[in-house]
């Protein structure tokens, strides 16, 4: 497993680490920002992937003075340039594979 992905983080160490308040992780999780792992007891898990998005959301939010809904835009956004990237590369590798084998 990727230790990035790997929920390693309760609430209250996550917020603390961001230097927020547990309520505010709580509400970022209500409206769909960020999704942790949650314990068989059903407790919010934190991993460094997590840590790094809430980050980025603050400085959203802090720094640029974008909304909620505005870092709920950049985020979608984001994650959809993202897939379309990978898309593109895999097109492009299977284009280059193709014109190797014609040059065969």
């Amino acid at each position: 497993m990727d230790e990035n992905i790997k929920p390693r983080y309760v609430i209250s160490i996550a917020a603390e680490l961001l230097g927020t308040r547990t309520y505010t992780l709580r509400y970022y999780e209500k409206v769909g920002i960020v999704r942790p792992a949650r314990s068989s007891g059903n407790i919010r898990l934190y991993s460094d992937m997590d840590l790094a998005l809430l980050r980025r959301v603050r400085a959203l939010m802090e720094d640029l003075g974008v909304n909620l809904a505005g870092v709920e835009v950049i985020l979608r956004m984001s994650r959809q340039i993202a897939r379309l990237q990978r898309a593109t590369e895999e097109l492009e590798a299977e284009i280059d594979s193709l014109r190797n084998r014609e040059e065969v």
